[in-house]
C-alpha cells in the first residue's frame, strides 16, 4: 500500500518543496512530487497517481467558496489517479457529528465531506475517513483577539461572546497530529477491520473550557489581570490587531461566525476517540497553554 500527504507543506503554493524538504524524510524513502491546490487537474492526477492512500489536508483559508472550489477538484484528481481512501483533516466544529455549522470556517468541510460521502455512495471501491481535528490548544489567540500573553497589553481582550459557558473541548495540536497518523497506520495495516471506513471521527480534548476560563489561564501566564469585554462583531472587526491578521474587514466578519458557532455548542463536545487511538491521557490543556506560551 502506498501512502501519500497533500500538500506537504504549510504553505498552498510550493513549487520548491522537493528542494526544500528535509533529508531525513528523503533517506527513510519518501517520495515527494510538486504539486499545490492551485495545480491543474492533471499535474494534480500525475502527483496523485500509484498512491492507495492520500491524507488530504484541508487548503488554509476559512472562505467557504475558495476553499470548496479547490478541494473538491483535488478529490476529483486523487479519485481518478486510483486512490482508493482518502483521509481528509477536517475541523472540530458542528458539534457531535452534525452536519451543519454557524461557523464559516466549517463550511467547506462539511461540502468535502458530503462530496467523499456522495463519491463513496457511488463507487463501492472508494472509500474515505474524515477526521474532525478538535480546536487546538495553540490556537486560543485566534479566539481572543489575538491575545498573547508573553506581550503588554491593557488587559481587555474585545470580542463578540460574554466569556460563558458552552465552551470549547481544547486539543494540543501535535496529539491530533499523532493520533491522525495513529489512524492512518491502523487502516494500512487492516484495512478491513479499519472502524472508520466511511466515517467521521471527532478527537477532542478531555475538557470543555469555557471562553471565560480560557482567558483566566491566559491572564495567570500573563501575570496580570486581563478580562473579555464583549463588543459587536461591527467593532471586533475594526480592531488593529484583527484587520492585520485578516487583512480586511469582510474576512473578520466571516470568521466572526466562529463565536455563533461556540455559543450554539458546536465546540463543546468531548469524545474519547483521541485517547483511545493513542492509548493514553490527553496532555491537559492548561498544561499544553502554559508549555506553549512559555
Amino acid at each position: 500500500m502506498t501512502i501519500a500527504s497533500f500538500p506537504t507543506t504549510k504553505s498552498p503554493s510550493s513549487a520548491d518543496t522537493p528542494k526544500r524538504s528535509p533529508k531525513p524524510y528523503i533517506a527513510a524513502g519518501v517520495h515527494l512530487r510538486q504539486a499545490s491546490y492551485e495545480s491543474t487537474p492533471s499535474e494534480l492526477e500525475a502527483a496523485f497517481s500509484g498512491i492507495d492512500t492520500l491524507f488530504l489536508i484541508s487548503y488554509p483559508s476559512h472562505v467557504h467558496a475558495y476553499r470548496t472550489k479547490v478541494q473538491l477538484p483535488a478529490v476529483d484528481a486523487a479519485k481518478k489517479a486510483g486512490v482508493s481512501h482518502i483521509f481528509y483533516s477536517s475541523l472540530g466544529f458542528a458539534g457531535d457529528y452534525q452536519f451543519t455549522s454557524l461557523a464559516e470556517v466549517m463550511q467547506a468541510h462539511l461540502d468535502t465531506e458530503r462530496y467523499l460521502a456522495k463519491l463513496a455512495a457511488e463507487d463501492p471501491s472508494f472509500t474515505y475517513t474524515s477526521v474532525r481535528e478538535g480546536l487546538y490548544s495553540e490556537s486560543t489567540p485566534i479566539y481572543t483577539a489575538f491575545f498573547d500573553p508573553r506581550q503588554l497589553g491593557n488587559g481587555e481582550i474585545c470580542i463578540p461572546h460574554d466569556g460563558s459557558g458552552p465552551g470549547v473541548a481544547w486539543v494540543k495540536r501535535d496529539e491530533l497530529g499523532e493520533g491522525t497518523a495513529r489512524l492512518i497506520a491502523q487502516y494500512a495495516q487492516n484495512n478491513k477491520v479499519f472502524e472508520f471506513v466511511n466515517r467521521t471521527v471527532l478527537l477532542t480534548g478531555p475538557k470543555v473550557w469555557t471562553l471565560e476560563e480560557t482567558v483566566a489561564l491566559l491572564a495567570e501566564i500573563a501575570g496580570r489581570e486581563v478580562r473579555i469585554r464583549e463588543v459587536t462583531v461591527d467593532e471586533y472587526v475594526k480592531l488593529p490587531q484583527v484587520l492585520e491578521s485578516f487583512g480586511s474587514e469582510e474576512h473578520a466578519r466571516t470568521w466572526a461566525t466562529a463565536w455563533d458557532a461556540i455559543k450554539a455548542g458546536e465546540t463543546a463536545v468531548v469524545t474519547s476517540d483521541l485517547e483511545k487511538i493513542l492509548g493514553r491521557k490527553l496532555e491537559v490543556f492548561d498544561i499544553a497553554v502554559r508549555k506553549h506560551f512559555a
